[in-house]
């Protein structure tokens, strides 16, 4: 039966309309230059501009809008500057020392643009061999680093809850974790673990086992000593031990657990000893950080951030895990409809290891700009945050402020503690208010057990000794403020 000339007609016209989504060279070209002339300009200002500044009240009703009607570029950008590019925190910012800064190096951009662009599906390896390659080649890269076999493998995450769901994933089940034995199950961590490690625990199925949260010594680093003494007496009382949880790199203190130490004890007892390092991982690119990170290598599993620590954008962790084979149990599943999908035994794909099936091809935004500006670049950045958060340590000092421990990393905390003022947590809670409110620089504060202090984190690759010099004036000139 032919087609009828009505349909051959109605195709004709939605094809005629539909090729606009394939706008014509000039059109592209006019797109890019207005994108890069915004993009250009707005990584001009970050170093005068503000790191926060104060939404208004409320936003204006409905501020966006969709139409059938297309709006020039122009004023597209516009619309995105006025509704989202000027208040709150800017993540872009050198003075964003709040929670773990993200990055944003420019290439990473340009990586996302490719893989955008091109749309390589980066789930199975028999769709896009190459993007599937690369990934993993860099996911091994990272295994390398911390001291992986070559068998170990992974996968690129959104960021560091999904690769510590990941990790937590594979340990229930390597370890046989189900049904009436997660009652008996004994998780171990300290309260300075991240809470996605809390969220995934239940995420997971394992919101009713036993979490044991390890004491720590007084730079909030887990007792490997009393860690030892709490798995014997739960193995005692019949229950079983079966996940460690250590922390390279605190968020709130940026304290690095004994990783050797806990691995002495993960291996003793047969528990699958994972490490959060989703901030302090790639501070093992330091020759200097060997000591800290000495026993990473023995872990089961790893979580680490190239979006903290490799100053990239946000969206791309990573999960390294040394039995693969457990991994795949884990994720894997087979559809009807994949049926066509051949024999894949060169490379593993990305979506049996992980539960995204579909993926995005995020490994361009790490590997463009490794090879761009090849490593030496990234170590020096990282040198020169451990050494900012030190100078800022000793200043804060001078200006008569209390301190934490002396930073392992580049996180620590501090606090002030005026001579007049009864409640030091609520004269800190206004300090770090009026700090948000100048705007020059974004600070963020914490509470452990019960005393409120104010937290540095450097690690934007834009944080220079000007920015840390800054802080601190701005902190100076708010606590005369609030004094007076």
């Amino acid at each position: 039966m032919k087609p009828s000339e009505s349909l051959i007609r109605q195709l004709a016209l939605l094809e005629s309309q539909s090729r606009i989504l394939e706008p014509e060279s000039s059109l592209r070209d006019h797109w890019m230059k207005e994108v890069y002339a915004y993009s250009s300009q707005f990584i001009d200002s970050l170093e005068k501009g503000p790191a926060f500044v104060e939404p208004e009240d409320g936003p204006e009703p409905m501020p966006f809008s969709i139409s059938d009607h297309p709006v020039p570029i122009e004023d597209v950008l516009n619309e995105f500057d006025k509704q989202v590019n000027t208040t709150g925190l800017n993540p872009a910012s050198g003075g964003h020392l709040a929670y773990i800064p993200g990055g944003g190096v420019f290439p990473a951009g340009l990586g996302d643009l490719l893989a955008a662009v091109s749309n390589r599906y980066a789930g199975i390896y028999y769709a896009s061999p190459g993007t599937v390659r690369l990934e993993n080649f860099l996911i091994r890269w990272m295994c390398s680093l911390i001291g992986y076999p070559s068998s170990a493998l992974g996968n690129l995450t959104s960021g560091g809850s999904i690769a510590n769901l990941i990790a937590i994933t594979t340990a229930r089940d390597r370890h046989g974790i189900v049904g009436d034995k997660v009652p008996q199950a004994v998780i171990y961590l300290t309260k300075q673990v991240h809470h996605c490690v809390q969220k995934a625990l239940r995420i997971a199925g394992l919101g009713t086992a036993v979490v044991r949260y390890v004491p720590m010594d007084n730079q909030f680093r887990m007792d490997a000593g009393a860690l030892e003494k709490q798995v014997a007496a739960d193995l005692e009382a019949g229950l079983s031990p079966f996940l460690l949880v250590g922390s390279a790199g605190t968020t709130d203190t940026g304290a690095m657990d004994p990783l050797d130490k806990l691995a002495d004890v993960a291996g003793r007892h047969d528990m699958w000893f994972h490490v959060d390092a989703a901030y302090g991982g790639f501070f093992i690119l330091l020759q200097e950080m060997d000591s800290l990170f000495c026993g990473i290598e023995r872990s089961d599993s790893v979580a680490i951030d190239p979006h903290k620590g490799l100053f990239l954008p946000y969206g791309l962790g990573a999960v390294l895990v040394k039995d693969v084979e457990a991994l795949h149990r884990s994720h894997f599943y087979q559809a009807g409809y994949l049926q066509d999908v051949i024999d894949e035994a060169s490379e593993p794909s990305p979506a049996d290891l992980s539960p995204e099936l579909t993926k995005h091809f995020r490994g361009l935004r790490l590997w463009l700009p490794l090879k761009l500006y090849g490593l030496a670049p990234f170590r020096a950045a990282l040198q020169e945050k451990l050494l900012l958060c030190r100078y800022f340590y000793e200043k804060i000092r001078e200006l008569g402020f209390e301190t934490g421990p002396e930073p392992q990393l580049s996180v620590m905390i501090y606090r002030f503690v005026p001579p007049s003022a009864a409640d030091a947590n609520a004269f800190n809670a206004r300090l770090v208010e009026e700090v948000r409110k100048d705007g020059r620089v974004f600070l963020s504060s914490t509470t452990i057990d019960g005393t409120f202090w104010l937290r540095l984190a450097v690690l934007s690759f834009r944080t220079h000794q000007s920015t840390i010099d800054m802080c601190l004036k701005v902190l100076k000139e708010k606590i005369e403020h609030l004094q007076a």
